[in-house]
């Protein structure tokens, strides 16, 4: 595959830069990720784009939707999907994995398959397995497609919490305590791997949170205090993936930044604080969602502090070869310290979203932040880079 852009015709120079916007999908967090995309649609320049809006459903089908972003909100605390929003039960729209080819084809059981033209870059706006992390990132570049955000690597390090925090500790970054418990080791031994935990939690101290490995949104995650509380969390954990994490709780300010590339390279926003959540247990889903917990931008920082986790967000961002943008979530801790707890390399983008907010307070408003984000990747090559 070419590492180069293929050059484009007279119809495509003449044309506007056609944007596929792709949401929905296998995870979890499909509901999030049909808000997400009606924000993004919303956000869109409709002088300066074409916009095709692709809805995966939750068993993996890619569906033509309808360009109607106010049906992709929140209602009632129901999370909307993408078969509601689906022209056709049946229909499928096919990406081409020719490079040569960005032709997206729309097909129905007994019909004559139907030309939607050509896709000059894809706004994924998938959270979770099968979209966030490098799978479709994989298919884009086989088809040679420029999309927004990190490529494959950047992505399957950023879904799988063992492997970046292993990442950030290789490249210095201060990572709190933590250990993995893999699904053959609970599979075959799982009195072992309890004790292994209950040793973490003599060591750390409880209260721990149990987390599936690759799953974001904070779903899958249970605050455990103490051991009669395991066998629960590790049965919700791993609902969600069969590989889980163990954390020791860090007491301190839990702090986000986000990080947007620019032509001369990454920058970081001014941080956000995310406050005791009263509420909740911690700033779990339905904090964040539906009970849209706000946090506080920018926060209340020293220019010292800010400086320090703006220069670790960037690193982290570089640590594990990002592109596009980055949310990075940090402890503050007592001792006055900040340690990283995970990034997002498809962060939430909803109106409500603490990236966008940590953006539009840094300069950078909600459309000029899309528009940025498609710039950067009609630019940027498929391929090795």
């Amino acid at each position: 595959m070419s590492s180069e852009n293929p050059p484009q015709s007279p119809e495509q120079q003449l044309r506007k830069p056609r944007v596929a916007v792709v949401f929905g999908g296998r995870s979890s967090e499909h509901g999030i990720s049909v808000v997400t995309a009606g924000a993004v649609l919303n956000a869109i320049d409709r002088t300066a784009y074409d916009v095709l809006p692709i809805g995966i459903t939750t068993d993996g089908r890619w569906a033509l939707t309808a360009d109607e972003p106010e049906r992709m909100a929140i209602a009632n605390r129901t999370m909307p999907d993408v078969a509601q929003l689906a022209e056709s039960e049946e229909g499928g729209v096919v990406l081409s994995v020719d490079p040569g080819s960005r032709e997206v084809v729309y097909t129905e059981p007994g019909a004559v398959p139907k030309a939607l033209g050509e896709v000059d870059v894809v706004f994924p706006v998938l959270h979770g397995p099968y979209g966030e992390d490098g799978t479709l990132q994989g298919l884009l570049e086989l088809s040679g497609v420029p999309y927004v955000g990190a490529g494959v690597l950047a992505s399957a390090v950023g879904q799988d919490k063992e492997y970046m925090k292993r990442v950030f500790t290789s490249f210095g970054l201060p990572v709190g305590p933590y250990l993995v418990v893999r699904p053959r080791e609970w599979d075959t031994d799982p009195a072992a791997a309890r004790e292994r935990i209950t040793g973490f939690a003599a060591e750390h101290g409880w209260p721990l949170f149990i987390k599936p490995a690759r799953a974001g949104s904070s779903i899958g995650i249970t605050k455990v205090e103490d051991a009669s509380g395991l066998d629960a969390a590790i049965e919700e954990a791993r609902r969600h993936d069969p590989k889980f994490l163990v954390e020791s709780l860090l007491r301190g300010r839990e702090i986000e930044c986000g990080v947007l590339e620019f032509e001369d390279g990454p920058r970081a926003s001014v941080p956000a604080e995310i406050p005791p959540v009263t509420a909740h247990d911690f700033y779990d889903f339905e904090a964040k969602y539906i009970d849209a917990a706000s946090g506080i931008v920018p926060a209340p920082l020293t220019e010292e502090q800010t400086a320090e986790v703006q220069r670790l967000a960037v690193e982290a961002f570089d640590a594990c070869s990002c592109e596009g943008l980055v949310r990075a979530d940090f402890f503050l801790t007592e001792d006055g310290g900040f340690v990283i707890n995970e990034i997002n390399t498809l962060p939430g983008f909803t109106p409500i979203s603490m990236y966008p907010r940590m953006w539009q307070e840094s300069g950078v408003s909600y459309p000029q932040l899309v528009d940025r984000l498609i710039q950067a990747a009609l630019t940027r090559p498929t391929g090795l880079r």
